[in-house]
């Protein structure tokens, strides 16, 4: 029971080009904001960071992917469900790691970071949405992915900016690290959920 959403999408003409532009887009700031993360110490820049390696990894892909049958993309749709859940894991241990040594992030770099990452991910997700309900699990998995990251990285600016004026401690980068785990956990459970269902509809 193909719904014909790959045939869809394959003969969208901007779709490969649209998907080449994200996973250049994604690979160019990963290696800006794991710089960053490196220099200044922030948990949730490392874990904003891996995302970005993430986000290239599903949308490359999904680009792979482009005219495989409903059940292939299916499979796939949970692989990269699992894909999702590598920045959480490890910013679980980054942020042990700052929890036995909690020295604040530079909050101006934190909040420049976040604001870069912010316009990055906005330019991905406007490209992406328009393709978010024809493709089914792959799609929806690089939209959801753009998505969360710009709520991710707005409060990455607002966090560099409670460090700066309001609280000089480590605590509200290392929360807000843990929050984007348990965010991209969620985002790898519906992806998840949304390739079973393509998968029992393609059997």
């Amino acid at each position: 029971m193909d719904t014909g959403d790959g045939n869809d999408l394959t003969a969208h003409p901007d779709l490969r080009r649209i998907l080449r532009r994200v996973v250049a887009l994604n690979l160019g700031y990963f290696g800006i904001e794991f710089a960053v993360a490196l220099a200044i110490g922030s948990v949730a820049l490392f874990a904003d960071s891996i995302d970005f390696l993430e986000d290239a990894s599903v949308n490359l892909l999904i680009l792979l992917g482009l005219g495989w049958s409903l059940r292939q993309r299916a499979r796939l749709g949970m692989v990269l469900a699992v894909i999702l859940l590598i920045p959480g894991l490890a910013t679980l241990w980054t942020a042990w790691q700052k929890f036995l040594a909690p020295v604040p992030p530079a909050p101006v770099a934190l909040s420049l970071a976040g604001t870069g990452a912010m316009l990055v991910n906005l330019a991905c997700a406007a490209m992406l949405a328009r393709f978010r309900a024809r493709g089914g699990s792959l799609m929806r998995a690089a939209f959801l992915s753009a998505r969360n990251d710009v709520l991710a990285n707005i409060a990455i600016i607002l966090a560099g900016l409670v460090t700066a004026h309001l609280w000089a401690s480590a605590w509200p980068d290392l929360i807000l690290g843990l929050g984007i785990a348990a965010v991209n956990a969620d985002a790898a459970r519906e992806v998840w959920e949304a390739a079973r269902e393509e998968h029992r509809a393609a059997a």
